[in-house]
């Protein structure tokens, strides 16, 4: 066998069937599949649909069936191996040489396996041995009663050193194959490999398909220093790209069309208990990029159920600097806050499943997460503190990639800093609402209370405008085009869609653009002839003047074409970027002073700030030149 199943089911895993087909089917959303047009034959009602859970397609007319493999080669007419060797590129998975050692590998991998089952069927008997008296009595005593410990297979591994390495060594297994796969502990530093885990309770940890890869031992010691201790990385187990029970909680997730993610395994079957058994849990470790994804492909909208607790509030921000990148229309996360100091098992012992169910129906969506994050930073009391909140808020914003997401959570965002405003608050009401009117971090039950006291200076909007170089860029503009008319037969269209505020610039710019409509008629002696008879002389000698003040050397008769060409360019460009945000300035402006909010002051500062440096660019652009030999 060239591809071992293990490398064909984690390409599967890393790209769910739907965005594999979908590039060729446009597909649509149908309750928890995906449906379209068959590529297979010409149809006007869509009878084709992918599953993401299941990782599998069907056609209905043409009755063809498959995985994203079987995919490509009908529809490309690929061979299976270009197929596989295409998308493991795409899934960033590294495929074997093709070499005659693949088959013992595979081999390998196998009988690693089976020695995993040996170890967990070990662990089981031992927890129901007498060995396993204080471990069962701790799994009784959270409520873990026999047939719940035998649905997940729980086991306990004894306080011996080398108990599970004699078992496994008498059943033929060799001992650099159980160091290898984390049942010894080994290395160079240690002479006699010994148990890996010792005096813990056993959670078996399986792969999509059921079969045990590693595990997680919780100590029954007060004195060890590690509570929980999962097995090391091994050629089966990677601990960033596993989630503790999918395999069991896959066929509740797709009935139900959710799945939920807790912190730890004792949290997993404790949610299972109270009747949800599509919960599953990251190792011990914050949630990572190809876990999401794991949970994007059994649900839509996964909910992470995060411990009542400082570390759990950490967690839950973790998750969501994860996710925001990630998150595309129809695709994202709600988050569930437990009561100060629980956990799901503390829980459900203390209110029963309907204190689960509560606290899952309360789950906050990502943006009212985001928001009560940038509020838990610190005060926003002073006009400075909500500006750095505007301003952390919409870089946080700017790392969504899908575009239209990013374009309502910044509409999102805004309307929320709205609401910081002591206006907007009234307005919007006293009581904690959807849009979180600067509220702090609070936990279903806990009471709020508002942060925004202070109101914005009155003196604020006279410091968001300021006087720009508008009057000389336009000289320069119409100067240009007075003394190189001829420049008007290139550039006449693009001047006429220009708008001057100087009234004389304004003035001989219309008779420019009037000069540019008739055909030959751009020649110097009859523009100045046109600008006598409209009695703008003085005002064509002001311009050129102001014009020359700021660049001889493009007003000049004799200047290089291409220099000037590329000086009027550029000039135009800065007027068109200048004045837009001068528009767009004038509007924050006259905003903040119908409704002065913090969010409209630091509509203020950005739009100056972007304003400056155009400014800044054109000061580059356009420095004072001394007196030369060109100049006239």
């Amino acid at each position: 066998m060239r591809y071992p199943p293990h490398i064909l089911e984690e390409i599967r895993a890393r790209l769910p069937a739907s965005s594999v087909v979908g590039r060729r089917v446009q597909l649509k959303k149908a309750g928890r599949e995906w449906r379209g047009l068959s590529p297979f034959n010409a149809e006007k009602t869509p009878s084709f649909y992918v599953n993401d859970q299941k990782q599998f397609y069907h056609c209905f007319s043409s009755s063809k069936h498959g995985d994203i493999f079987t995919f490509l080669m009908e529809t490309e007419g690929l061979s299976f191996p270009e197929a596989v060797e295409r998308l493991a590129s795409e899934a960033g998975v590294s495929l074997p040489a093709p070499t005659e050692d693949n088959r013992a590998t595979e081999q390998k991998r196998a009988g690693a396996i089976e020695v995993m089952e040996m170890a967990a069927r070990w662990f089981e008997e031992r927890l129901r041995s007498g060995q396993g008296s204080e471990a069962r009595t701790y799994l009784e005593r959270r409520g873990l009663k026999d047939e719940t410990q035998r649905a997940f297979r729980l086991g306990y591994a004894p306080n011996e050193r080398y108990a599970l390495r004699d078992h496994l060594a008498g059943q033929g297994v060799d001992k650099a194959l159980m160091v290898e796969l984390g049942l010894l502990a080994g290395g160079e530093d240690v002479s006699v490999p010994y148990d890996y885990f010792r005096d813990r309770v056993m959670f078996p940890i399986t792969d999509t398909r059921g079969r045990v890869v590693a595990f997680g031992g919780r100590a029954l010691s007060k004195e060890v220093r590690a509570k929980y201790l999962n097995s090391p990385e091994t050629p089966l187990f990677h601990k960033g790209r596993t989630l503790y029970n999918l395999h069991g909680a896959r066929k509740a997730a797709h009935e139900r069309g959710s799945i939920i993610a807790v912190e730890g395994y004792v949290d997993v079957i404790a949610m299972t208990l109270a009747g949800h058994p599509e919960t599953v849990a990251p190792l011990g470790t914050a949630l990572t990029e190809e876990q999401l994804a794991l949970l994007w492909r059994h649900a839509d909208e996964p909910i992470l159920c995060f411990d009542g607790d400082k570390a759990g509030q950490r967690a839950a921000f973790r998750a969501l600097d994860i996710a925001l990148p990630a998150l595309e229309p129809g695709r994202s996360l709600r988050i569930a806050l437990l009561p100060g100091g629980q956990d799901p098992d503390d829980l459900l012992r203390s209110g029963g499943p309907g204190a689960i169910d509560q606290v899952l129906q309360a789950a906050l969506p990502l943006s009212e997460l985001l928001w009560r994050r940038a509020l838990e930073s610190g005060p926003v009391d002073t006009p400075e503190r909500r500006a750095g909140l505007t301003q952390t808020l919409r870089a946080t914003v700017a790392t969504i990639r899908d575009e239209t997401v990013k374009r309502y959570y910044r509409d999102d965002i805004e309307e929320r800093l709205r609401s910081l405003s002591p206006r907007g608050a009234r307005a919007a009401g006293p009581g904690p609402g959807p849009k979180g009117q600067g509220r702090r971090f609070t936990r279903p039950g806990e009471p709020v209370s508002p942060r925004i006291t202070g109101s914005p200076s009155a003196s604020m909007t006279a410091s968001a405008g300021f006087s720009g170089a508008a009057p000389v860029r336009e000289a320069v503009i119409a100067g240009t085009l007075l003394v190189h008319p001829e420049m008007l037969a290139e550039f006449g269209d693009e001047v006429a869609e220009l708008d001057f505020e100087d009234p004389d610039a304004r003035a001989l710019l219309s008779v420019l653009v009037a000069c540019a409509a008739e055909d030959g008629q751009t020649n110097a002696d009859l523009l100045q002839s046109r600008i006598t008879r409209a009695g703008l002389g003085e005002a064509a000698e002001r311009i050129l003047a102001l014009a020359r003040s700021r660049d001889r050397i493009t007003l000049s008769p004799h200047a290089d074409p291409q220099q000037r060409g590329d000086a009027l360019r550029q000039a135009m460009i800065l007027h068109r970027q200048a004045g837009a945000l001068h528009s767009e300035l004038r509007e924050a402006r006259q905003a903040f002073e119908d409704d002065p909010t913090d969010a409209g002051w630091a509509w203020l500062c950005e739009v100056k700030a972007r304003l400056e440096t155009v400014i800044a660019a054109e000061a580059e652009a356009d420095k004072p030149v001394s007196n030369d030999s060109t100049a006239a």
